[in-house]
């Protein structure tokens, strides 16, 4: 007697419950768009997706079902029914997919039990469920929840702050992006999808929180837009206002852009590729802001940064703090004060870091 395959449709379980996902989509789908906690072991490549794409339109779903059949039989098949079966062994809460939910995600499904003796739940609708779940999440939740922004000048800890509040959605930590024009990180950002989606599941496991914190941002983190259905009730939304000393706000922003900076690229090249990686950087971030400073003073802080680069080289971080002083003093902070006198009606709170944890408390609006 054959066991009963089963099918999963309670998507805001296996996103709260951080199932494990098992990806049999081709990895051009998975590379677009994807799920937290989900591997890619593809039923076709890339290769035999579009094989079997052109038949179908040039002969029809019978031939280009025919077709598919043929490669998965082919000698590929043991192998790719032995990644499988081990992926499920590792994860045995774990649950599989393909695009909607139909032949590729029942193929593996049928041949796993078949030949392996393991049963995989399926997700009923596959990828374009879920990821419509996801946005109606976005949309609902967003709308729902009671949304408190944290803003403050660059370098004042608002990121610091958020990721010691369980009830915070830290969309830069999401983006992956540090939300400056000197914000992006060695790795590439998520897609917009990949991002859209973290962002619901954030929201979702939040859902019962009394407040929702979160940083004041505008539309983009880095090149990740923020959805329309969070970014309005962010415009509406209460704010407070995190303050630090000058000399903290430039301890704290060397420490990000130089020194965590330089350690990330570390990690991933060896010690002469990685400095040089990592000057190049800098000076590209530099050169996005170059018609914001104006001629004269863009080759000041080219200069500074050029000399603070080289003197870093030897353990000497003096000129780099210098150049991250004038950065917050001459290009931030002038920016920020702009912005901030935009919002002035919407201001509840200000203070430095245990003033404003203290009000939150007060306020009962920490989970």
């Amino acid at each position: 007697m054959k066991p009963v395959l089963p099918l999963v449709s309670d998507f805001a379980a296996l996103f709260l419950e951080q199932r494990p996902l098992l990806d049999v989509r081709a990895p051009v789908e998975f590379n677009e768009g994807s799920f937290p906690h989900s591997t890619n072991l593809p039923l076709l490549n890339d290769e035999e997706r579009h094989q079997v794409g052109v038949r179908y339109k040039q002969q029809g779903q019978d031939a280009a079902i025919e077709l598919g059949y043929a490669l998965v039989d082919a000698p590929s098949k043991a192998a790719r029914i032995t990644g499988w079966a081990a992926w499920a062994k590792a994860h045995p809460d774990g649950v599989l997919y393909c695009f909607r939910g139909g032949l590729r995600s029942r193929l593996t499904q049928q041949m796993l039990a078949d030949e392996a003796g393991i049963v995989v739940p399926r997700v009923a609708g596959g990828y374009k469920a879920m990821r419509r779940f996801l946005l109606d999440t976005l949309l609902t939740q967003a709308a729902r929840q009671n949304l408190l922004l944290i803003g403050g000048r660059t370098g004042c800890g608002k990121t610091d702050l958020l990721q010691t509040v369980p009830n915070a959605l830290d969309l830069e930590g999401i983006a992956h992006h540090r939300g400056s024009s000197f914000g992006r990180y060695a790795v590439d950002q998520p897609t917009q999808i990949n991002f859209e989606n973290a962002l619901a599941i954030r929201l979702l496991q939040l859902a019962a929180v009394p407040c929702t914190l979160l940083e004041d941002e505008g539309r983009a983190v880095g090149r990740r837009d923020i959805p329309l259905s969070l970014f309005t009730p962010m415009s509406r939304a209460p704010l407070i206002v995190l303050e630090a000393a000058l000399e903290a706000r430039v301890a704290q922003s060397y420490k990000d852009y130089v020194v965590d900076g330089l350690h990330e690229f570390q990690g991933m090249y060896c010690a002469d590729e990685s400095f040089a990686r990592y000057s190049a950087h800098v000076h590209a971030s530099l050169d996005r802001i170059q018609r914001r400073l104006g001629g004269q003073r863009y080759q000041e802080m080219k200069h500074l940064l050029e000399a603070g680069l080289h003197d870093l080289a030897a353990g000497d971080g003096a000129l780099l703090h210098e150049f991250v002083r004038r950065l917050l003093l001459e290009y931030y902070d002038p920016m920020y004060d702009y912005q901030i006198s935009l919002k002035q009606e919407r201001i509840v709170f200000r203070g430095e870091r245990e003033a404003v944890l203290d009000w939150l408390e007060k306020q009962g609006m920490l989970a």
